[in-house]
C-alpha cells in the first residue's frame, strides 16, 4: 500500500523526459541560480563519475579540475533547479563507479569515446542540403 502511495507522489515531482546521460559521458549541467529576485544559469561542465538512487531520488556525480583541484558536485536527475543536460561526448567505461578518476590527474583523466552511439534526446546539428 506504501509502494502505490509513495509511486503516486514521485510521479508528480518526475520529469517527462528525463536526461539521456550515462557514466563516462562528459556533460554540461545548466543549473538555474538565485541572486536575490533575479534568475540566472550557471553551467557546470565534468564527467559522470556515478548515478545512484531510483525514482524522485536519482542522483549523478560529475567531476572536473579546477585550478588543479577536483571538484565534485552530486545533482538530483529529476530536479527543476536544473534547467538541461547537454552531452558533449560520450566515454567508453566498463564500470559504473569512476571513482579511480580521483587519483588521476591530468590527461591521465581522459577516457576513451564511444562511437556510433546515439543517444535519444541528445541535440545534433544538421547542415542544410545544397550548400
Amino acid at each position: 500500500m506504501t509502494q502505490k502511495i509513495m509511486a503516486l507522489v514521485e510521479k508528480t515531482c518526475t520529469k517527462k523526459k528525463p536526461p539521456q546521460f550515462s557514466i563516462g559521458d562528459t556533460v554540461d549541467v545548466h543549473c538555474r541560480i538565485l541572486e536575490g529576485d533575479k534568475e540566472r544559469i550557471q553551467i557546470f561542465s565534468g564527467t559522470v563519475i556515478a548515478r545512484s538512487g531510483a525514482g524522485t531520488r536519482e542522483m549523478f556525480t560529475v567531476r572536473r579540475i579546477v585550478a588543479g583541484e577536483g571538484v565534485e558536485r552530486k545533482f538530483p536527475v529529476h530536479s527543476p533547479r536544473i534547467a538541461k543536460i547537454v552531452v558533449k561526448r560520450s566515454g567508453r567505461v566498463r564500470r559504473a563507479k569512476l571513482y579511480y578518476l580521483r587519483q588521476r590527474v591530468g590527461k591521465a583523466t581522459r577516457l576513451r569515446e564511444r562511437h556510433g552511439v546515439v543517444l535519444p534526446g541528445a541535440e545534433t546539428e544538421e547542415t542544410p542540403q545544397g550548400q
